[in-house]
């Protein structure tokens, strides 16, 4: 990480003045909100370490590869001072009714956040144009754009930065727009001044883990994700146990009920990027129509979504156990006995499951 250079006298530049100027840019650029942290993680460290030893991330070894990385900024990017944290809106604006699509089970329910493009490269780029922009007010500096693509305690930092306060689900929250919102982070060696962490708002309410469908918020701030749906339909690449299928339901991609069900969501705002709006009607398509797809199909419709990182044969695995929990048709039995004799062992094992729910 270079320092900040161009014939700038550190002791005489204006942070101050600074910081309001890269609000104001990454407002400009369609970022809901920026603050700025300093790299102080001890707290959130210690939470990160009895979580990993806890094995509540399951499977998700990266979690654990990094180390301590991921919550000392200046391990991972040398010279890191401060991190300019940034939110970006994505509940997407028209839309089919969330709660509406999960009550038909002949639906598949896609997490809201994966209905359009993929986030990171949109919150990433905009973050490099934000960076661009302070270097040509301050000349070269050192920074690194992320947005959930390293080890970054990405919502501490957003929670010491202002943008809101984790709360019992272990999503950020925000007092006036809920929880519908995407994180990215600049690391970088310039000296600004830091923002006032955000008060926690979510008192006694508990109205996130009464709707968990799998009990994964074991407590208040305690997510086994080992339980979580997102994580058993998007990371767990092997089998679902058995135990969490039925409580899946038509959830085919991710899972919002703790979202759906806080209260202060009602405050969310619509997403003004269009990037985020649903493709290919993905908000709300039968299941037998989407557990039709063939791979090349697949792979054509997930073209920038995040939706493509699972990979084929889970996706159809996901629609499988959701085809399982669905009415009795004569559709929905001729479209899982179709894949019977799939190619992949792990798709074969979820329809023989399925049908047999239909017995």
């Amino acid at each position: 990480m270079t320092s900040i250079t161009n014939g700038t006298n550190a002791q005489q530049m204006d942070y101050a003045a600074l910081a309001e100027h890269i609000k104001r840019w990454g407002r400009e650029l369609g970022f809901a909100q920026v603050g700025i942290a300093d790299t102080e993680l001890a707290t959130h460290e210690t939470h990160l370490l009895n979580w990993l030893h806890a094995d509540f991330h399951g499977e998700m070894d990266y979690m654990a590869r990094h180390g301590v990385k991921r919550s000392r900024p200046a391990d991972l990017l040398p010279g890191t001072l401060r991190v300019i944290s940034a939110r970006m809106d994505y509940w997407p604006q028209p839309s089919a009714d969330a709660h509406a699509v999960l009550r038909d089970a002949q639906l598949g329910y896609v997490s809201r956040y994966a209905l359009g493009r993929d986030y990171h490269s949109v919150v990433r780029k905009r973050l490099q144009k934000l960076a661009q922009r302070i270097e040509q007010q301050v000349g070269p500096f050192g920074y690194r754009a992320f947005s959930d693509s390293a080890p970054v305690l990405e919502k501490a930092l957003a929670e010491k930065a202002g943008l809101g306060w984790i709360g019992k689900h272990a999503n950020l929250l925000q007092e006036k727009t809920g929880s519908w919102f995407f994180l990215g982070e600049l690391y970088t060696d310039l000296p600004l001044p830091v923002d006032t962490p955000h008060v926690n708002h979510c008192g006694t309410c508990h109205a996130c883990s009464d709707a968990c469908p799998t009990g994964a918020i074991v407590a208040p701030y305690r997510v086994d994700a080992r339980r979580c749906i997102s994580y058993l339909t998007i990371e767990l690449r092997g089998s679902i146990p058995e135990e969490f299928r039925t409580l899946i339901g038509n959830r085919i991609y991710g899972c919002d009920d703790c979202q759906l069900v806080c209260p202060w969501n009602k405050f969310a705002h619509a997403t003004t990027e269009t990037d985020f709006l649903p493709r290919h009607r993905l908000d709300a398509t039968q299941l037998t129509e989407l557990f039709a797809w063939s791979e090349a199909e697949f792979l054509k419709n997930t073209e920038g979504s995040a939706i493509r990182r699972i990979g084929y044969a889970c996706w159809l695995r996901n629609i499988a156990v959701a085809l399982g929990n669905a009415p009795s048709t004569a559709e929905v039995i001729k479209a899982l006995q179709a894949r019977e004799q799939d190619a992949s062992e792990l798709v074969r094992e979820h329809v023989a499951w399925a049908l047999q729910q239909h017995h």
